[in-house]
């Protein structure tokens, strides 16, 4: 995640010009992600669970959950560490298989340094009626890019 310059002057990152980022990622743009909330540590993500991000079951893939919970860690670790910020790592634990309508991925700092950022996230899908359950839950470390 970085952020354009104007004069060599960093923007604030806000959650519209973080979205902006996200779309800007084409990977984002093909499973139809979206930033839903950014700021304060936290970050949000949602993607709507169609037919083609399924395997072979008829759940949804665990490649786009650990997208999700990927780029939702990175941006939550973005709101304290600023928006030149990459993964450095990251586990995730599935806790049962993905259905439902939405996808959400909420992710927490937990600590944030000068250094790095560890940030949580669980994710969850939402039915048509609103009822969501937990599917997944990740942890991940986040790191600021040099500038050199």
């Amino acid at each position: 995640m970085t952020t354009p310059r104007d004069n060599d002057s960093p923007q604030e990152l806000d959650l519209a010009l973080a979205a902006k980022l996200l779309d800007a990622q084409p990977f984002s743009r093909l499973v139809g992600a979206r930033l839903t909330a950014f700021g304060a540590g936290e970050a949000t993500i949602e993607v709507d669970i169609r037919p083609e991000l399924h395997q072979q079951n008829g759940f949804l893939h665990g490649g786009v959950l650990s997208y999700a919970a990927d780029n939702a860690l990175t941006f939550a670790g973005g709101t304290v560490l600023g928006a030149a910020v990459l993964t450095g790592g990251f586990s995730i634990q599935y806790v049962r298989p993905a259905t439902g309508r939405t996808l959400i991925a909420r992710a927490q700092v937990v600590h944030g340094g000068r250094r790095q950022a560890v940030v949580r996230c669980d994710l969850s899908t939402m039915d048509e009626d609103g009822t969501e359950k937990l599917c997944a839950v990740a942890q991940g470390t986040i790191l600021p890019v040099g500038q050199g």
